[in-house]
Protein backbone atom coordinates (compact mmCIF):
# COMPACT_ATOMS: atom_id res chain seq x y z
CA UNK A 1 0.00 0.00 0.00
CA UNK A 2 1.07 3.28 -1.25
CA UNK A 3 2.17 6.02 1.58
CA UNK A 4 3.56 9.16 1.83
CA UNK A 5 6.34 9.75 4.18
CA UNK A 6 7.77 12.62 2.29
CA UNK A 7 11.96 12.23 2.34
CA UNK A 8 13.29 9.90 4.88
CA UNK A 9 15.89 7.30 5.45
CA UNK A 10 13.49 3.86 6.36
CA UNK A 11 15.57 1.23 8.94
CA UNK A 12 13.97 -2.24 9.73
CA UNK A 13 14.37 -3.75 12.39
CA UNK A 14 14.52 -7.44 12.23
CA UNK A 15 12.13 -8.31 15.30
CA UNK A 16 9.86 -10.91 13.61
CA UNK A 17 10.42 -12.67 16.99
CA UNK A 18 10.76 -10.49 19.66
CA UNK A 19 12.44 -12.76 22.07
CA UNK A 20 14.73 -14.06 19.12
CA UNK A 21 15.92 -9.98 19.42
CA UNK A 22 16.19 -10.07 23.15
CA UNK A 23 17.95 -13.40 23.09
CA UNK A 24 19.98 -11.62 20.45
CA UNK A 25 20.85 -9.13 22.61
CA UNK A 26 21.05 -11.21 25.70
CA UNK A 27 23.93 -13.68 23.53
CA UNK A 28 25.87 -10.51 22.41
CA UNK A 29 26.35 -9.68 26.02
CA UNK A 30 24.33 -6.86 25.96
CA UNK A 31 21.42 -6.34 29.18
CA UNK A 32 17.73 -6.32 28.74
CA UNK A 33 17.09 -3.35 30.23
CA UNK A 34 13.81 -1.88 30.32
CA UNK A 35 14.58 1.42 27.89
CA UNK A 36 15.51 -1.46 25.09
CA UNK A 37 12.76 -3.50 25.25
CA UNK A 38 10.39 -0.48 25.20
CA UNK A 39 11.90 1.17 22.38
CA UNK A 40 11.78 -3.04 20.60
CA UNK A 41 8.24 -3.17 21.92
CA UNK A 42 7.47 0.51 19.96
CA UNK A 43 8.83 -0.54 16.98
CA UNK A 44 6.79 -4.11 16.54
CA UNK A 45 3.63 -2.69 17.56
CA UNK A 46 3.92 -0.25 14.75
CA UNK A 47 1.68 -0.84 11.83
CA UNK A 48 4.12 1.08 9.47
CA UNK A 49 7.15 2.67 9.85
CA UNK A 50 8.17 5.00 12.58
CA UNK A 51 10.55 7.30 13.43
CA UNK A 52 13.06 7.48 16.38
CA UNK A 53 10.77 10.83 17.60
CA UNK A 54 7.73 8.90 17.07
CA UNK A 55 8.99 5.34 19.00
CA UNK A 56 10.28 7.87 21.41
CA UNK A 57 7.02 9.57 22.16
CA UNK A 58 5.87 5.83 22.68
CA UNK A 59 8.16 5.01 24.91
CA UNK A 60 7.82 8.19 27.68
CA UNK A 61 4.19 6.78 27.20
CA UNK A 62 5.52 3.77 29.23
CA UNK A 63 8.41 4.84 30.95
CA UNK A 64 8.57 8.92 31.45
CA UNK A 65 12.53 8.80 32.18
CA UNK A 66 13.26 8.15 28.69
CA UNK A 67 15.56 9.97 27.05
CA UNK A 68 15.73 10.32 23.41
CA UNK A 69 19.58 10.12 23.41
CA UNK A 70 18.43 6.15 24.74
CA UNK A 71 16.12 5.85 21.80
CA UNK A 72 18.84 6.57 19.54
CA UNK A 73 21.82 4.66 20.86
CA UNK A 74 19.33 1.71 20.88
CA UNK A 75 18.77 1.72 17.38
CA UNK A 76 22.50 2.16 17.07
CA UNK A 77 23.00 -1.27 18.85
CA UNK A 78 20.20 -2.98 17.16
CA UNK A 79 21.68 -1.98 13.96
CA UNK A 80 25.27 -3.04 14.96
CA UNK A 81 23.84 -6.61 15.84
CA UNK A 82 22.28 -6.47 12.62
CA UNK A 83 18.90 -6.37 13.89
CA UNK A 84 18.25 -2.73 11.87
CA UNK A 85 18.45 -2.78 8.11
CA UNK A 86 18.65 0.71 6.57
CA UNK A 87 17.78 2.40 3.84
CA UNK A 88 18.33 6.07 2.62
CA UNK A 89 15.31 8.21 1.80
CA UNK A 90 16.76 11.41 1.33
CA UNK A 91 16.27 14.24 4.16
CA UNK A 92 18.14 13.11 6.95
CA UNK A 93 15.60 11.19 8.58
CA UNK A 94 15.43 7.53 9.56
CA UNK A 95 12.31 5.29 9.83
CA UNK A 96 12.02 1.92 11.61
CA UNK A 97 9.83 -1.09 10.98
CA UNK A 98 9.79 -4.71 12.27
CA UNK A 99 11.42 -6.91 9.00
CA UNK A 100 9.07 -9.47 10.19
CA UNK A 101 6.87 -8.23 7.24
CA UNK A 102 7.76 -9.38 3.55
CA UNK A 103 10.23 -8.04 2.36
CA UNK A 104 10.28 -4.74 0.21
CA UNK A 105 11.87 -2.68 -1.21
CA UNK A 106 10.98 1.65 -1.56
CA UNK A 107 9.60 3.65 -4.88
CA UNK A 108 10.86 7.44 -4.12
CA UNK A 109 9.24 10.21 -6.03
CA UNK A 110 11.58 12.89 -5.91
CA UNK A 111 8.99 15.61 -6.97
CA UNK A 112 6.30 14.84 -3.95
CA UNK A 113 8.24 12.55 -1.61
CA UNK A 114 5.69 9.94 -1.98
CA UNK A 115 6.68 6.57 -0.89
CA UNK A 116 5.59 3.25 -2.44
CA UNK A 117 6.76 -0.13 -0.89
CA UNK A 118 7.73 -2.40 -3.63
CA UNK A 119 7.82 -6.54 -3.74
CA UNK A 120 11.53 -7.79 -3.64
CA UNK A 121 10.66 -9.83 -6.30
CA UNK A 122 10.78 -7.18 -8.89
CA UNK A 123 14.32 -6.91 -8.21
CA UNK A 124 14.97 -10.77 -9.00
CA UNK A 125 16.01 -10.45 -12.41
CA UNK A 126 18.38 -7.62 -11.75
CA UNK A 127 20.27 -9.62 -9.53
CA UNK A 128 20.62 -12.48 -11.94
CA UNK A 129 21.39 -10.32 -14.55
CA UNK A 130 24.13 -8.83 -12.20
CA UNK A 131 25.39 -12.35 -11.06
CA UNK A 132 25.62 -13.58 -15.37
CA UNK A 133 27.51 -10.28 -16.30
CA UNK A 134 30.02 -9.41 -13.37
CA UNK A 135 29.92 -12.46 -11.32
CA UNK A 136 28.31 -10.04 -8.46
CA UNK A 137 26.28 -11.69 -5.98
CA UNK A 138 24.01 -8.56 -5.15
CA UNK A 139 22.50 -8.53 -1.96
CA UNK A 140 19.22 -6.24 -1.84
CA UNK A 141 17.84 -5.94 2.06
CA UNK A 142 16.11 -2.48 1.71
CA UNK A 143 16.74 -0.11 -0.18
CA UNK A 144 15.08 3.28 -2.27
CA UNK A 145 14.69 3.74 -5.97
CA UNK A 146 14.44 7.48 -6.55
CA UNK A 147 11.90 8.65 -9.56
CA UNK A 148 8.62 10.41 -10.39
CA UNK A 149 5.76 8.61 -9.09
CA UNK A 150 2.37 7.87 -11.66
CA UNK A 151 0.65 11.04 -10.52
CA UNK A 152 3.70 13.71 -10.89
CA UNK A 153 4.49 12.03 -14.57
CA UNK A 154 1.21 12.96 -15.60
CA UNK A 155 1.35 16.28 -14.07
CA UNK A 156 4.25 17.64 -15.55
CA UNK A 157 2.82 16.77 -19.27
Amino acid sequence: MPASRGNARICCVNTSDKKSALQTLRDKGHRLTPQRMIVLEAIESSEDHVSAEQIYARARSKYPYMNISTVYRTLELLKQLGLVAESDLGGGRFLYHPTGKASHHHLVCRKCGKIEDVDAAVFEHLRDELKARYGFDARFEHMAVFGACESCQRHRR
